[in-house]
């Protein structure tokens, strides 16, 4: 340690018959956040299921909702994404939020593209895994698509380029990074780094010893100097009711066996979630051997918990931040 930037990310889960209620929910529990005293407030965004399936959309409300703190995506999967559409919309919420979003995103095919068929856009065949990417960080650059004004828009000839034009987002572009190969890639990009709870096993399967070599292969390519920041899945107990704390507790156990050895065909490995006592949470923490290379922190949230339980976690969470920027 120490951090001096402590993040938040939420999963803006809803009931399916009510979507409204639990997208305010989280709104609000962005303000909260903020008013807290969070650096900045992150969105899952996943695809069919009941949760924020466009980070782009809720976030620009967000941006309305607070005024201070960064806005982040975590992360956009581009496989089912249209790079260029996707990027008016990120430069669109940038203007909104004055410059305040940071963009995480992943490469690779769409998980449901068996599912969604002629839905998904297709692009040449034989590309890297990171084509996509690579995309949205060009459109995003908003360099002139021509030489010469081009006439056929409502405002007259112009010279075509994406707008509106978001001076500085390509410094704040994120990608969730999980294997060396990814790392070596986002560093060499020009990108940032997001690594969290979820990463590929390689050399080894020692979870920490592979995400502090991930790091490491990130800022030995990283020109110039990129940012990463690190996420931990945390369920503080101090002001939950007894009730509470048994559920957490409980959901923890459940999650534990997926920890014990690297899972499926891609080899994914996850790191056992904390839960506890503040003073359990920073001892766990203190021995991190990853924490101390980093200075940007994510308290990341599961989804189906309450907004009750999100508010809870981000309140007693909060009690950590002066023990961690020690």
């Amino acid at each position: 340690m120490p951090v001096d930037h402590f993040a938040f990310l939420l999963p803006g889960n809803y009931a399916e018959a009510d979507p409204h209620t639990g997208l305010e929910e989280t709104l609000r529990l962005f303000e909260l956040g903020e008013d807290l005293g969070y650096d900045s407030g992150w969105i899952r965004q996943r695809h069919l299921e009941r949760g924020v399936s466009s980070a782009a959309t809720f976030l620009a409300a967000a941006s309305q909702r607070v005024r201070r703190i960064g806005l982040g995506s975590a992360v956009i999967q581009l496989g089912y994404e249209n790079p260029f559409r996707l990027a008016e919309d990120l430069a669109t919420v940038d203007a909104l939020s004055k410059g305040r979003l940071n963009v995480g995103v992943s490469a690779g095919p769409a998980p449901f593209a068996h599912l969604l068929g002629d839905f998904l856009p297709r692009w040449p065949e034989g590309e890297g895994p990171y084509a996509q990417a690579d995309r949205l960080r060009r459109a995003l650059e908003s360099r002139p698509l021509s030489d010469t004004a081009e006439a056929g828009n409502a405002a007259g000839a112009q010279v075509p380029r994406l707008q509106p034009v978001a001076a500085g987002l390509t410094d704040r572009l994120w990608y969730g990074g999980g294997s060396q190969r990814s790392a070596e890639w986002a560093g060499r990009g020009g990108w940032n780094l997001l690594t969290g709870n979820v990463i590929t096993a390689e050399a080894s399967e020692d979870f920490l010893e592979t995400q502090g070599a991930l790091i490491a292969t990130f800022r030995q390519t990283a020109t110039p100097a990129g940012r990463v920041a690190l996420g931990r899945v945390i369920l503080p107990t101090d002001s939950a009711d007894a009730e509470t704390r048994a559920r957490y507790r409980a959901f923890v156990e459940a999650r534990t066996p997926r920890t014990l050895a690297p899972n499926g065909p891609r080899r994914t490995m996850f790191l056992p979630d904390i839960v506890g006592t503040t003073d359990e949470i920073l001892d766990a923490l203190r021995r991190d051997p990853v924490l101390p290379e980093v200075t940007e922190f994510r308290l990341e949230m599961p989804y189906e918990f309450t907004v009750g339980d999100y508010a809870q976690i981000l309140r007693d969470f909060r009690k950590l931040v002066p023990e961690l920027s020690a």
